[in-house]
């Protein structure tokens, strides 16, 4: 498993408009796009990085979506850090026999639970 770099970072908010307009006017990021998601409940609003990467701002649609229940838990803040890897299928493998909590395996992308990695929710992708 080799770690090959940062893909993106994203920011739960309670206000979508808010947290767009502190992305955007304030902090000068250019917006790209601005998504919901009936399947996850949420607003996305990305905005891209020099450097390749994205920074997405997400606000639940509802307090059942796993968004608004970290919002109502932990607040507003940093709610994932998705990691490039080289090889996912690998990088499963070593992380379950490492005994690492896994979530959504199968897919393009899975996600290690916070309480395998103190607290931060990482998401794990190959770059093709």
């Amino acid at each position: 498993m080799a770690l090959t770099g940062f893909d993106h970072v994203v920011v739960r908010v309670k206000d979508f408009e808010e947290g767009v307009a502190t992305y955007r006017d304030a902090l000068g990021l250019e917006l790209d796009r601005i998504t919901e998601s009936e399947a996850l409940g949420i607003k996305q609003a990305f905005f891209q990085m020099p450097d390749g990467g994205f920074l997405e701002v997400v606000a639940p649609t509802g307090p059942d979506s796993a968004v608004g229940k970290a919002i109502e838990s932990r607040g507003e803040g940093i709610h994932t850090l998705a990691m490039a890897v080289d090889d996912l299928e690998q990088t499963v493998e070593q992380l379950k026999a490492s005994g690492v909590r896994l979530i959504g395996e199968g897919g393009p992308q899975v996600f290690v639970h916070p309480k395998s990695t103190h607290g931060v929710l990482l998401q794990l992708t190959q770059k093709s």
